[in-house]
């Protein structure tokens, strides 16, 4: 049974505070120093559940008293404790890189977080970006804070029946088992963020996990005072329909704003990990709004400043909308009492054309329109999200629209084996994750053929063991017979190529790619001199009929006897199992619709274990591609569901398989190497995993947007807000007088090797100061831009000007175009002005 006050069992055992201690902080998912000291209290519980927490909740006292009495248990435990004061203490790369830097704090909004099997509260990719972000945070020092929700169930739990039928289930997450515990108030009360619903008051639980250095908090509407209907909203993860998911997006931005306030926390940055928490940006408006008694507009425009959006959709179709009745139900008072503007002018923050009634509110268009930083998460998904984002900035350059990209990584601790640790430990230094990559790639490179082979055959050994211990307990829960459970004993071969594909079971990620030619695959599979097998893994959404029909296909293929012994469906992927594989494979593919994949992370965690990736040029892996590093399908361009298009790849993954990458496994010299693979491991390992960490990520964030974003925002809250006063007073000036402003006539003269352009340009009353008049041109690789110089006033005119400018004649002159464009120095443009005018 769980302990109803959310705490430890009572206790007078020495030391049991200690192990309280180190429980809940969730340091340990990626720092193993402590595994045996839970496994020591008892190994069954860890194995399973990898949950400490949930250990000192069940572990007998006398188990535990026994446990504490050993003077080397006591060394341990002393040991651990100072480790982890001064993993929270001692500088770190942010501190000692950036020692005068002015970051409060970074609130870190996300719909789930992936941080241990000890806290399932995710689904999948998002969560994943969203967890191991956090734990860099913390190994590097940057102030983070991450704002979530407690779900009651979580995302589904997956059982298979033989038949391949995927039967969704929803276990309880019982808050006394899990390693966090009640956020309380100086008098010890649990605090509880006040949110007003239709007709109704609601009350949302707050709770925390320690990351580290950082901190989660988690927000809960389970409370014995809510309505039953409102304690159901934080139920489940991506459930029910959209009023759930709009009273679950109200909860994570406006409650996990004003929980951060109650906590007396004033970030300077509020960073948005995809749409769904975009109402934290009008609910940090509101605030202050009230603590500089200023109106929505300038409180938005200093706000701004401070916010990021980092979205991860691919497709348009995959934003949160919510039809303008619910929103007017769910937002009407809020807009006038709280924001102090009408309903339609809140709502025309989250459409494409904000005076059109009928379109619904789109919660990415909120993100655009209220953050002052925005960016894809892989060079491509940056190109893809300019593409989706550009009706918001008409007329201007898909190139031109304001979003950059920072590629996702993973966090390499969380991910490497024991035997990959030792590794980099020896050739790198066990703080290689912890800053600047320095040498790692130097150093890596310097580890012996040997040495990697090893590494990966105990790696696939241990793999080959995990998957007949589990299959035998899908078998067994099948109610298969005693001898069909016996022989899951003998499948798989240590000695043999093993491949990896785990993921999502979704159309557009192509899942049963490899079925194409069932009868070439099992050619493959079962060749007697150079055999290969496949473990297969992943959920498809319980709403989602394709994807489960999917999953059906692949158990109509694992019928046929032959593929028996050599392709295995591991039932309930989650993080455990992709621990598990990620550290086994020698093969990880991945095979979706280009580009359907906005990063893809899965792939990026074989590469600290030296396995190497088979994948589509989409996502990351269109930036980390080379022949000396895997693999890749297609030709980097887009081609829709063409069937034709799937069964061309299909055999290109087939030919590769046959011709290339098993050979090249098999293809051992004297000593049993084989020289040809290890040597893409080495590269692989070399290159692509400090390019591809958190690590590298985090950093980018830091420098890149939080400390910028940071001063930005500080700079237009000084004196009362005075220069977000001045910038609303800009825009205002735009707005009145850009429908009357005009080019006149072009003229273009060839001097020599040069054009010179000259063009009048008429203002009507609008300062020529906040306008910029520019020389454009389209260019490949980014847009030429060249300032044209403002000339004296023309006669006769008001406010008109010779604009004229100088360039190279390398290009025909008719490939320019002069254009004006919004220009004040503090303004991001076109995010935060977007007119535009173009002389032809």
């Amino acid at each position: 049974m769980s302990n109803p006050d959310y705490t430890m069992q009572p206790s007078d055992i020495r030391g049991s505070e200690a192990l309280g201690q180190l429980a809940l902080d969730l340091r340990w998912s990626w720092n193993h120093s402590a595994d045996r000291l839970w496994q020591r209290l008892d190994p069954e519980l860890w194995e399973l559940t990898h949950n400490p927490w949930l250990i000192l909740q069940t572990v007998s006292q006398a188990k535990l008293q026994e446990a504490v009495s050993d003077s080397t248990v006591q060394q341990l435990l002393e040991d651990l404790l100072r480790h982890q004061r001064e993993a929270i203490t001692s500088p770190a790369w942010f501190q000692l890189e950036h020692p005068e830097a002015k970051l409060s704090a970074v609130a870190y909004f996300s719909m789930e977080f992936m941080l241990s099997e000890a806290l399932p509260i995710y689904s999948g990719g998002l969560g994943h970006v969203a967890g191991d972000q956090l734990k860099a945070a913390s190994d590097l020092g940057v102030p983070v804070i991450g704002v979530g929700l407690l779900y009651q169930q979580g995302y589904f739990r997956q059982e298979i029946d033989p038949e391949g039928r995927q039967r969704a289930l929803y276990p309880f997450n019982d808050p006394g088992q899990l390693p966090i515990t009640p956020v309380r108030e100086a008098n010890g009360e649990w605090l509880r963020i006040r949110m007003e619903l239709p007709g109704f008051r609601m009350w949302v639980r707050a709770w925390q996990a320690r990351v580290g250095r950082t901190k989660l908090y988690l927000l809960d509407t389970n409370d014995p005072a809510n309505l039953p209907a409102h304690r159901g909203i934080t139920s489940e993860l991506y459930g029910g329909g959209p009023d759930l998911r709009l009273k679950q997006e109200l909860v994570l931005g406006i409650g996990g704003w004003r929980l951060l306030r109650a906590l007396e926390l004033e970030p300077d940055v509020c960073h948005l990990n995809e749409g769904h928490a975009a109402f934290a940006i009008l609910e940090r408006a509101r605030a202050w709004m009230a603590d500089h008694k200023q109106p929505f507009e300038v409180a938005l425009a200093a706000t701004r400043a401070g916010n990021l959006f980092t979205t991860h959709t691919p497709v348009e179709a995959g934003f949160d909308r919510f039809a303008p009745d619910l929103m007017e139900n769910y937002l009407q008072g809020y807009a006038e009492q709280g924001l102090g503007m009408p309903l339609q002018t809140l709502l025309g923050l989250g459409r494409q054309n904000p005076g059109d009634r009928s379109e619904p509110f789109n919660m990415a268009f909120l993100a655009v329109r209220g953050s002052g930083r925005i960016n894809g998460v892989s060079r491509l998904h940056g190109e893809v999200s300019r593409g989706i984002f550009q009706p918001l900035f008409p007329r201007w350059p898909r190139q031109e629209v304001p979003i950059t990209h920072v590629t996702n990584g993973v966090h390499m601790p969380s991910w490497d084996s024991a035997e990959a640790d030792d590794i980099w430990t020896a050739a790198c230094g066990k703080d290689r994750w912890m800053g600047s990559h320095g040498s790692l790639e130097g150093d890596l490179r310097k580890v012996s053929d040997a040495e990697l082979w090893q590494l990966r055959a105990q790696a696939r050994r241990t793999l080959v063991e995990y998957t007949r211990g589990r299959v035998a307990l899908q078998l067994a829960s099948e109610g298969a017979p005693a001898e069909e459970i016996a022989a899951a004993a003998r499948i798989f071969d240590p000695n043999t190529l093993t491949l990896g594909f785990a993921r999502r079971f979704a159309p557009y990620k192509r899942p049963t790619l490899l079925l194409h030619d069932s009868e070439r695959l099992l050619r493959i599979l079962t060749n007697p001199r150079q055999p290969v097998q496949l473990v297969v893994a992943g959920k498809a959404h319980p709403q989602d009929s394709l994807g489960q029909a999917m999953i059906q296909q692949w158990f109509q293929f694992l019928r046929r006897p032959e593929a028996r012994s050599h392709v295995v469906f591991l039932a309930d992927y989650d993080m455990q199992l992709t621990e598990r594989l990620v550290q086994g494979v020698d093969l990880w593919l991945n095979t979706p619709r280009q580009p359907w994949e906005a990063c893809g992370t899965s792939g990026m965690k074989v590469l600290v274990n030296g396995g190497l990736n088979f994948s589509e040029l989409d996502g990351w892996w269109a930036e980390a591609y080379s022949p000396e590093v895997g693999w890749a399908l297609g030709d980097g361009h887009e081609h829709g569901d063409d069937a034709a298009w799937d069964a061309a790849e299909a055999d290109r993954l087939y030919s590769l398989l046959e011709q290339e990458i098993v050979p090249q496994f098999y293809a051992c010299d004297e000593r049993g190497i084989p020289a040809r693979w290890v040597g893409r491991i080495r590269e692989s390992m070399a290159r692509l995993a400090p390019a591809f960490s958190t690590n590298r990520t985090v950093v980018q964030y830091a420098e890149e947007h939080y400390l910028p974003a940071a001063a930005a925002f500080r700079e237009r809250s000084s004196q009362g807000g005075k220069a977000a006063v001045d910038l609303l007073a800009w825009t205002r000036e735009l707005d009145r007088h850009w429908s009357a402003i005009r080019f006149g006539s072009l003229r273009v003269e060839r001097q020599n090797d040069q054009f010179v352009f000259t063009v009048p340009v008429y203002l009507d009353e609008l300062n020529p100061d906040s306008v910029r008049v520019e020389l454009y041109a389209d260019r490949a690789d980014a847009p030429f831009r060249q300032p044209m110089e403002r000339g004296d006033l023309l006669v006769g005119s008001t406010r008109g000007y010779l604009y004229s400018a100088r360039v190279p004649a390398s290009r025909p002159a008719d490939e320019y175009t002069p254009r004006i464009i919004p220009y004040k120095a503090e303004a991001v443009v076109p995010l935060e002005a977007h007119q535009i005018l173009w002389q032809r």
